[in-house]
């Protein structure tokens, strides 16, 4: 919870090879990048940032926000880009929740804020076949998530949650077996994330905000930000100096859930 006076403060900083994706369920968040968008995002929008070669933006608490005081919750996904894709032009939308496929089943609600999920497409430009829907399940409902996509993932937010009789915990990724279906069930309701799409055509790089699948184009990065010629979000200066923290990174993170097991 923010109180009056107080806010969200992310100063501008960088990102290359990768594409942000911001989903909210409470609150509300200023976007602005050095492409010249200016968003603010509500509960059940999409913001969609595609770094490319290159972005930079700052998340703010908007004006009224910051002075009324809100609760803020949500999910930020990065999504690295193919390699052939990772030095594209960058580029920023906004999806109102209005314009989000949304499937009502059985007690079960989906968006679809990225991406292909049952039998709906989001208009959200992705560049590969991607799987990213919000799910909010009532009380004793349960979906079937199918085998539309080669990699799959669960995380659920809060409530419980069970995948083929299996308790997922709170605020815990499962990574799916592929090729078989597997049945998502909640006892007392549940809110949770299915996301996933084509296996990555490699490995990649983490360090700070910066992915790739090139550690030269990470040091390049690196130094270009820490010279300042990057972009700059107009009206602001703030400047953060780069975190020096190297990872490789595989296709999925979490653990591996085999339906029956």
């Amino acid at each position: 919870m923010l109180v009056p006076g107080n806010g969200l403060d992310v100063r501008p900083h960088p990102h290359i090879g990768l594409a942000t994706v911001t989903y909210l369920f409470e609150g509300a968040i200023m976007h602005r990048d050095s492409v010249g968008s200016v968003q603010k995002i509500v509960p059940g929008d999409v913001n969609w940032m595609t770094a490319g070669g290159d972005i930079v933006h700052s998340e703010r608490t908007p004006d009224a926000e910051r002075a009324s005081g809100q609760a803020m919750h949500g999910i930020q996904t990065w999504v690295a880009l193919p390699a052939a894709s990772e030095d594209i032009e960058p580029a920023f939308e906004h999806h109102a929740a209005a314009a989000l496929p949304q499937i009502e089943r059985d007690g079960v609600t989906l968006r679809v804020i990225a991406g292909t999920a049952f039998g709906a497409k989001a208009p959200t430009r992705t560049f590969s076949p991607t799987l990213y829907v919000a799910a909010q399940l009532a009380a004793g409902s349960e979906i079937t998530l199918d085998t539309e996509h080669e990699e799959r993932g669960v995380y659920l937010v809060s409530g419980d949650l069970s995948i083929d009789g299996e308790p997922l915990p709170e605020q815990e990724m499962a990574v799916l077996t592929p090729g078989a279906n597997v049945r998502l069930a909640s006892a007392n309701g549940a809110v949770a994330m299915l996301l996933g799409g084509a296996r990555l055509d490699g490995m990649r790089f983490i360090e700070w905000n910066f992915v790739s699948s090139s550690r030269d184009k990470i040091e390049a990065a690196k130094t270009a930000w820490s010279e300042q010629r990057m972009g700059h979000v107009p009206g602001e200066t703030e400047f953060i100096p780069p975190y020096r923290r190297s990872a490789a990174r595989s296709a999925c993170t979490g653990h591996a859930w085999r339906p029956g097991a």
